[in-house]
């Protein structure tokens, strides 16, 4: 889907990939990556390769950032986790998945119901997962979790995340920019840009308004966006130095600002929590807030099954607050319910992909449910096991950064490790309701694991995975302005 620009962008943002690596230094080369592709490439586009998996506006950027890190730069980034449990946890998405296909062999096959008369029945069907789609499945899987583990490598010094908060500023303030065109004269520059508007032109319609979208999926991961910018300029206000500090309490009264025009409530409500916890809160009151929203969401699956969420308390404050979005909440949970009852069907691995974890007609064939949340997705695609490994892999350094803070109480831990805990915490909760589970959300699970491990003991015989921080190519030029 899109015009000939779209495609193009797609094929060279590896080229422009090299000329960041060429320019700036790693860590900033790596980051801006990762999110630059997510703010400027074509959402849905992508090239449909045989036997591997779609190259998309996600798995380009991912894949040029390791080859060329690893190919022209030299350097040899650990793909194995110093924890055992992370280990077993990356061990369990990948074998899972490989579970997934072969167990999966069996086509699902519905009745189709033509609408011309005479009318007439045929069997329709998706076909079964074969031996040979485990390539491919396993190919995404590996690429999605490429981000984690260079950010792991590279990010999780204390430079590393001063360069991850500046520039998840930064990109913020720079989509502000779009985002007011749009939020004045509609959400078009997509279409303006690679010709075809990406979702559905109601939803972005608000309060006798329109909320912005730009290039991303939808305008609830624009606003999710913007809700990570303002939390890392407030996180640079209490880091940096006085002089500077008024800087960056500008630019975060001026992303809430864009952000309450941006008319999302949930991220509006996200920055209502974020904002003063991180300005005012101490470290430990901020891990801590991001333990329980890391929990909160791992453990909504299990207390969905039981009966334990209390839907009708919520649609009821819902219905109080705004009828209009009560009824689409009360929507999504209908989903959920369907979604649930046919992952209940397959509950240890999944059905697979290709859409086969989704509720279809049977007269028809057509998909008769929508997924929004990450964890429904992955519930029903992947079953427990691979729900559990991979928010179980989102959550663990946000569980480590606690366990040590808790553990070596004298140590002094980088100002910024609370806020960007909370900063993921918070996305985990978003994801119980969209999809954004986004290279730049694992760039941040990296950075703050390869953090947390540098407070593990070390054990007899083997060396610390980062004696003096992540190894840096010679001939690859640093950067040396400071952040703060």
């Amino acid at each position: 889907m899109g015009n000939g620009l779209a495609y193009l962008m797609l094929a060279i943002w590896p080229a422009v990939c090299v000329a960041f690596f060429a320019r700036l230094s790693l860590e900033r080369a790596l980051i801006w990556s990762i999110i630059g592709a997510y703010m400027l490439l074509p959402p849905i586009t992508e090239f449909d390769l045989p036997l591997v998996p779609d190259m998309d506006k996600f798995s380009i950027p991912n894949v040029a950032v390791l080859l060329i890190i690893v190919a022209f730069l030299g350097l040899r980034p650990s793909f194995i986790p110093r924890h055992g449990i992370t280990k077993l946890l990356v061990a369990a998405i990948l074998l899972g998945t490989v579970i997934t296909v072969l167990t999966n062999s069996d086509p699902i096959k519905f009745l189709v119901r033509t609408d011309a008369l005479p009318i007439e029945f045929s069997y329709g069907q998706l076909p079964g997962l074969r031996v040979l789609d485990t390539l491919s499945v396993l190919s995404s899987q590996i690429i999605m979790l490429i981000p984690f583990f260079l950010a792991r490598a590279y990010l999780s010094t204390d430079k590393g995340l001063r360069e991850l908060m500046f520039a998840i500023l930064l990109a913020g303030l720079i989509y502000t920019i779009p985002a007011l065109i749009e939020i004045r004269l509609s959400p078009q520059i997509n279409t303006w840009v690679y010709g075809f508007f990406q979702h559905n032109f109601l939803q972005m319609m608000r309060e006798g308004g329109f909320r912005p979208i730009v290039f991303m999926p939808h305008a609830l991961w624009l606003a999710l966006f913007f809700v990570m910018a303002l939390s890392a300029g407030a996180a640079l206000v209490r880091a940096a130095e006085p002089k500077h500090r008024w800087r960056y309490l500008l630019a975060t009264f001026y992303l809430v600002v864009v952000l309450y025009l941006s008319k999302s409530q949930a991220s509006q409500l996200y920055a209502l929590l974020l904002l003063p916890l991180i300005l005012f809160g101490s470290a430990t009151w901020q891990i801590r807030v991001a333990v329980v929203c890391a929990l909160i969401a791992v453990i909504y699956p299990m207390l969905r099954g039981l009966g334990l969420v209390p839907l009708d308390l919520i649609l009821a404050k819902a219905q109080a607050l705004d009828p209009a979005r009560a009824q689409s909440l009360e929507y999504r949970f209908w989903n959920e319910e369907q979604l649930l009852a046919r992952a209940a069907e397959k509950p240890a691995f999944g059905w697979g992909g290709w859409g086969r974890n989704l509720e279809r007609d049977p007269h028809t064939g057509e998909i008769a449910t929508i997924p929004d949340g990450r964890w429904i997705i992955v519930f029903g695609t992947f079953g427990w096991m691979g729900y559990i490994a991979q928010m179980g892999l989102v959550a663990l350094p946000i569980a480590l950064v606690a366990w040590y803070k808790r553990k070596l109480p004298t140590v002094q831990m980088s100002p910024l490790i609370a806020p960007l805990c909370l900063m993921l915490g918070i996305t985990m909760m978003d994801m119980l309701l969209n999809d954004t589970l986004v290279p730049m959300t694992w760039l941040l699970v990296g950075a703050i694991l390869g953090y947390a491990e540098r407070f593990a003991p070390e054990r007899p015989g083997k060396k610390r995975p980062f004696p003096e921080g992540p190894a840096i190519n010679r001939r690859h030029k640093p950067d040396r302005r400071t952040v703060l």
